[in-house]
């Protein structure tokens, strides 16, 4: 008995569905597509008259519904025609007592409703209905030529349409899934390189603080060094050498040259005797083996020659006596002990030296203050312009010393400071939502397109590269990110923009082009499982917009709004 109750139940509900289905009007759904839209199927309930949705101070007879003939300036009375799909000032003319600026012309319904059973419903535009073609990729019901113009018949493709779409669209979903993980692999790996910028900005910090205080230790030091040198005391070079001291100097620099004379004479007569003695081995040896028997007078000339060479008495041979007594020699003078050239040298102080040294008889404390007190009159004497300061055409070693190393710690601190100064700028420029392009940046993509192979490098320019050789050229140069509205339909496997509001990437002052702008480029990015260009095009004269997945772009989760097959797409 239940079960009855049930089955009738059942039977009821379907034959109540059937009914409202074919009360409604053709082209009105049972709901809409689009959630946020206003339903509309509440206007089509069956009554004597109909409401336009937009005017309601227009009233139609119900009958008057899709009679191919354009009565509401919003076109909500043909829902299921091509009637409304273009409104003009000359459509019908409507009640005098309502003033046509207070009509509402613009369309109502969002398009032709395909119900599309066994797949998904959708919207197609109106002006498709009824014009011979079969939109299978929005209708494939067929619905939408339910007059067969032309003979034209479209037969109901649903069932393996929606098959299609089920499988690929599972297979875009788990697309989706793993370009979310990856997309939160994207955001760490950004937020670990940014953490390594922010630790680098603070040790850069330290850095160029120490690096300014070295250079300022390093001027301090510098600027004591050349005064110490305007300071200097000088003995005047005018006084000669004694004659001692000449004679001294030219003996070391003779002895010098015989003794540099005597090594290369020792090593010459060492190579001669090395050869002498091969050559003397080939004759014995030879001597010993050649065959007296053999007639070449030539031969025997070189034997005789050799026998009366071996007879003569040999000259005396260096003894190792002899050898050590030249290595003796040959050694410095300083290290023989023969002559201790300083001692000859050295001049004789006379009484104005011994008055140069008096500070030397001093206890070192008044040493040390009269010393800086004679450097400190004599600086004065010399700024003042009434000393004539020190110059002897080279500044010193200390001074040499102290400048370079200033220079030094001046190169260091810039070197610091520009690194700083780059890290800082990285740091404050706009890599995305959650920085997330941080991690793709110098990293590039590209794509084989005709006769060109085109490029992205993340974040630093677009190039397009002849396959046959040739120079590459600029498209562009990263400048900034924005935002494109795009309306396009989405492909079935999910490679494509779909419409709204998608991310860009303005690329601008590219290579110039011939008698036109330079170049620049908009990549406009969609959601993908991987980084790959989809589409190059040129919009106009070396202008070019490149379509580019990546999963930077993606939601966390499943249903990212770009891989999303909506109604928005659809139309």
């Amino acid at each position: 008995m239940r079960s009855y109750e049930a089955a009738l139940l059942v039977a009821t509900a379907a034959s109540s569905v059937a009914a409202a289905e074919a009360s409604r009007p053709r082209g009105v759904g049972e709901s809409n597509i689009d959630e946020h839209a206003t339903p509309v199927a509440k206007f089509y309930k069956p009554s004597d008259t109909f409401t336009c949705i937009s005017n309601p101070s227009i009233t139609i007879s119900f009958s008057r519904l899709n009679d191919d003939y354009c009565d509401c300036p919003d076109g909500s009375d043909e829902p299921g025609t091509a009637a409304c799909s273009y409104l003009s000032p000359l459509s019908p003319s409507y009640p005098s007592d309502i003033s046509s600026e207070l009509l509402n012309a613009t369309l109502a319904l969002p398009g032709y409703y395909c119900k599309n059973k066994g797949h998904q419903p959708s919207y197609i535009p109106f002006l498709a209905v009824n014009d011979g073609v079969c939109d299978y990729d929005l209708c494939c019901d067929g619905s939408d030529e339910w007059v067969a113009l032309g003979g034209v018949k479209c037969e109901n493709k649903c069932k393996e349409i929606g098959k299609e779409w089920k499988k690929q669209d599972e297979a875009n979903r788990k697309s989706r899934t793993t370009a979310g993980k990856r997309r939160k692999e994207l955001v760490a790996e950004s937020k670990r390189l940014r953490k390594e910028v922010e630790d680098r900005i603070q040790s850069l910090q330290t850095a160029v603080e120490g690096a300014t205080v070295r250079v300022r230790d390093a001027e301090t030091v510098l600027a004591e060094a050349e005064r110490q040198e305007r300071g200097k005391v000088v003995k005047s070079p005018g006084k000669e050498r004694n004659k001692v001291g000449v004679l001294a100097q030219l003996t070391k620099d003779r002895i010098e040259e015989l003794r540099t004379s005597l090594m290369q004479t020792r090593e010459q007569r060492d190579n001669a005797k090395a050869r002498v003695e091969d050559l003397e081995g080939i004759l014995a040896t030879f001597k010993e083996e050649y065959n007296p028997n053999f007639n070449d007078e030539g031969v025997k000339r070189a034997v005789r020659s050799w026998e009366d060479y071996a007879a003569r008495d040999k000259p005396a041979i260096a003894t190792e006596a002899a050898d050590h007594d030249l290595d003796e020699i040959v050694k410095p003078d300083g290290e023989s002990g023969v002559i201790n050239w300083s001692d000859w040298e050295k001049e004789e102080e006379s009484d104005v030296d011994v008055l140069y040294k008096i500070e030397e008889y001093l206890p070192l404390p008044i040493r040390n203050w009269v010393d800086q007190k004679l450097r400190d009159f004599r600086i004065l004497l010399v700024e003042n312009g009434i000393l004539a300061a020190h110059d002897s055409g080279s500044e010193s070693k200390a001074v040499t010393d102290a400048r370079n190393a200033l220079k030094s710690a001046q190169d260091s601190e810039n070197n610091f400071r520009n690194e700083l100064s780059g890290h800082t700028d990285d740091l404050g420029k706009d890599y995305g939502p959650e920085d997330v392009f941080r991690a793709l940046k110098g990293q590039c993509v590209s794509k084989d397109s005709g006769e060109y192979t085109y490029e992205l490098c993340w974040f630093d320019k677009t190039t397009q590269i002849p396959k046959k050789g040739g120079g590459h050229t600029g498209m562009g140069n990263f400048v900034r990110i924005e935002t494109a509205t795009v309306d396009e339909n989405l492909p079935l496997d999910g490679k494509g923009l779909g419409s709204g509001e998608r991310m860009a990437l303005k690329h601008e002052n590219g290579q110039h082009c011939w008698s036109g702008p330079n170049r620049s480029t908009t990549v406009i990015l969609g959601c993908a499982e991987q980084n790959e260009i989809w589409k190059i095009t040129e919009e106009e004269k070396c202008v070019y917009r490149m379509e580019v997945g990546t999963p930077a772009v993606c939601e966390a989760g499943e249903g990212a709004p770009e891989m999303r097959r909506d109604s928005k797409d659809e139309l």
